[in-house]
């Protein structure tokens, strides 16, 4: 199996923060780059988790805001539920 191609990221950051990371990492019991990468995703899937919910979120609002303006009608399917529905609690 052919290895896969990688892409590297190189940052210049201040040695307090360098320490703090390295400390992390090791608190996890893991390299630096093991836990820069693990970290990375982590915060990255978050980002987009966030920002996908927000957006659906304002879509389905959308829909759902127009569809109480402006209901369908009944169709069969919903009309025949609510017979059988009727039917079977009647008495309750």
């Amino acid at each position: 199996m052919p290895a896969q191609a990688r892409q590297r990221i190189a940052a210049n950051i201040p040695p307090h923060i360098y320490e703090t990371l390295i400390q992390a990492a090791d608190l996890r019991g893991s390299t630096i780059d093991q836990f820069f990468i693990w970290a990375a995703i982590e915060k990255a899937q978050e980002i987009i988790e966030k920002e996908s919910r927000i957006k659906m979120t304002i879509e389905s609002a959308d829909t759902f805001f127009k569809a109480i303006g402006n209901p369908p009608e009944p169709n069969d399917k919903l009309t025949k539920a609510v017979k059988a529905y009727k039917k079977v609690f009647s008495d309750v």
